[in-house]
């Protein structure tokens, strides 16, 4: 897919559909009559499919280890993978041995039959970038495949004693314990549609059922519905600059203050990163792809010998086009001491099954 660059400015996928959607869903402008009506079909589906299981028409499969199950109600990144991330090594700081399902988003392994193991050195093309990245950052068994059912049966058999499923809310196939919803804290709820005429998967009276409601970044966005339980508020920190290469030296972001460079990401929200490095005192030149995209190595190369810096979930994909002046940024997310006591106490009843 062929984009555009320009000096100072976003460099985007030539998808003029793509970005009228974006501006849509984030109240650039109200959704036109066409999609409202293509909506409410969705909602149908939405609303029977649901009904379906709660009549057991259509089975949810109870395990017998804990399943925790972190997802959102809108498409694109909230967040998710790194409050996974968190809960794995907080639960793995207790003494526990929890695993990860995910379907492995754009990887091969999601459409095989198979379930897929995935290890350290996996091919990211075959089991999915956030699947990888959850693998490597945290070591704990994590496994990818169409049949998230059959995902967490191979993980029971890896002696794991919680499973967490990673963009799961909508799966109900897989039965579950706790639920906790991850919302942007800046796009909220985008134009409260349903799709395509907005960002949401389910209406978001759906979070009035979940466990727990985290919100990534600063405030509580004012479209949360009044009956919702729990909400805590998580920050991604990132400080550390990693080679691509993954050799020498880390260096500190802010080493880059007042540095001109090159951003790239393929993320639900790639102005979240680009904003984060402006922030941090950089001058950006963004270059935005669709989330999960495939990366060929020409779209790394600008011919300036400016840095070029991109997120951790962007270098799994793209360590095979390493260079001299290529770094990624790790991110971590992050709770207050109090807000990460109450959000485990939360999650004690599961932990104790």
């Amino acid at each position: 897919m062929s984009t555009r660059s320009c000096t100072g400015c976003s460099s985007v996928p030539s998808s003029n559909a793509s970005e009228r959607l974006q501006r849509i869903w984030y109240r650039a402008s109200s959704p036109p009559w066409s999609l409202r009506l293509l909506s409410w079909p969705f909602a149908l589906v939405v609303a029977l499919r649901r009904s379906a299981y709660a009549a057991g028409l259509l089975r949810t499969h109870r395990l017998t280890t804990p399943v925790i199950v972190v997802g959102n109600i809108s498409v694109g990144g909230t967040g998710k993978t790194p409050l996974v991330i968190w809960l794995v090594e907080q639960l793995r700081a207790t003494g526990m041995n929890p695993g990860v399902v995910l379907r492995g988003y754009r990887g091969s392994a999601r459409v095989a039959d198979a379930v897929q193991r995935v290890q350290a050195d996996s091919d990211p093309a075959q089991v999915g970038d956030e699947a990888l990245l959850i693998q490597q950052r945290t070591g704990a068994p994590v496994a990818v495949g169409r049949d998230r059912v059959g995902a967490a049966r191979h993980l029971m058999s890896a002696r794991v004693d919680l499973i967490i499923a990673d963009d799961g809310l909508q799966h109900l196939r897989l039965g579950r314990d706790y639920e906790i919803a991850v919302i942007d804290g800046a796009r909220g709820m985008g134009n409260g549609y349903l799709l395509p005429a907005g960002p949401l998967r389910e209406p978001n009276a759906r979070l009035s059922s979940v466990g727990a409601v985290v919100v990534n970044g600063e405030g509580i966005p004012a479209d949360l519905p009044a009956n919702v339980g729990p909400v805590f508020s998580m920050r991604l920190i990132g400080e550390q600059l990693h080679p691509l290469s993954g050799t020498g030296p880390s260096l500190p972001l802010a080493s880059f203050r007042g540095r001109r460079v090159h951003a790239l990401a393929a993320i639900g929200n790639p102005e979240r990163f680009f904003a984060q490095l402006r922030t941090a005192g950089l001058e950006v030149i963004a270059h935005a792809f669709p989330d999960h995209h495939a990366y060929r190595a020409d779209e790394l190369e600008f011919g300036d010998g400016l840095a070029l810096l991109m997120t951790e979930k962007d270098a799994v994909k793209c360590r095979g086009f390493a260079a001299p002046d290529r770094w990624y940024l790790p991110v971590a997310a992050s709770f207050t001491p109090e807000q990460t006591a109450a959000l485990l106490a939360r999650l004690q009843p599961v932990l104790e099954l």
